[in-house]
């Protein structure tokens, strides 16, 4: 295989991997990115990549800003696509995010950190020789085909509402149908109407809630248990989308007792 490859490490700790792939691929350019600024530049102010490395969720500073699907968006609005390799913990956490993500045709394969250097070694030379990650050898992790994907839904009409809702909530802004409708930038009517109109019915076939009611009727405080459950990825969303403004986090300030 030509080593002269052109390889991204997007990662909050990209520089611990950085010395095994300069010495697996000696020829190669190594360009390891930290923080957003850095991919951008990577990606904007050099030719193509041919092999990117991007965590899926970055547990640093930037893990409720930025993640791996961030990542993609970047080199697809630089026109800049590449092969991408996913990383992953393999915690529950980044499911939401790995379903999406499996799903692009820029994303080549899966690789889980607990396989350790030398199996991301051998996927960058998989994939440096144009070959897409077998999921025999690296499986995606992806949920079943038959569970409803948020981010399926999120793209509908009546899922883009959803979702500004969601991410009103995910935000830490919005704790009642009143502030709801003022964060969200919606009607009273509609912010009342989130777990029967809008989430329910997706909560309900996700399996994430019981409903004995059709369509589905989710009381407020499920749904809003379910936005802080799906925060990482809701809030993800609202950013990559249009929807900024919902999408950043409040963290409360402790009080003195």
């Amino acid at each position: 295989m030509d080593e002269k490859l052109r390889i991204l490490v997007a990662a909050a700790l990209a520089r611990v991997i950085e010395p095994a792939l300069v010495q697996h691929f000696p020829s190669a350019a190594v360009v390891v990115a930290t923080t957003r600024g850095e991919v951008e530049h990577a990606i904007q102010r050099r030719p193509r990549f041919d092999v990117v490395v991007s965590d899926l969720l970055w547990n640093s500073s930037a893990e409720y800003t930025f993640d791996g699907l961030d990542v993609l968006a970047i080199l697809r609005s630089a026109d800049r696509e590449s092969p991408v390799i996913i990383a992953t913990q393999g915690h529950s956490a980044e499911q939401d995010h790995l379903d999406e993500a499996v799903e692009q045709d820029i994303v080549w394969g899966v690789f889980r950190k607990a396989g350790g250097p030398a199996l991301l070694l051998e996927a960058v030379e998989r994939v440096g020789r144009g070959e897409r990650l077998a999921a025999v050898t690296f499986p995606t992790g992806a949920s079943r085909s038959s569970l409803p994907r948020i981010h399926t839904y999120f793209a509908t009409t009546r899922g883009r509402t959803a979702a500004r809702m969601a991410g009103a909530i995910a935000s830490g802004r919005a704790i009642s149908h009143k502030t709801l409708a003022e964060v969200a930038k919606v009607e009273y009517d509609t912010a009342s109407k989130i777990g029967r109109e809008y989430l329910g019915d997706l909560i309900c076939r996700r399996g994430e809630h019981i409903s004995n009611h059709l369509p589905a009727r989710v009381p407020a405080p499920v749904v809003y248990r379910w936005c802080g459950e799906h925060v990482r990825y809701i809030l993800s969303w609202c950013r990559r989308n249009g929807q900024t403004d919902v999408a950043k986090r409040v963290i409360p300030i402790p009080r003195d007792e």
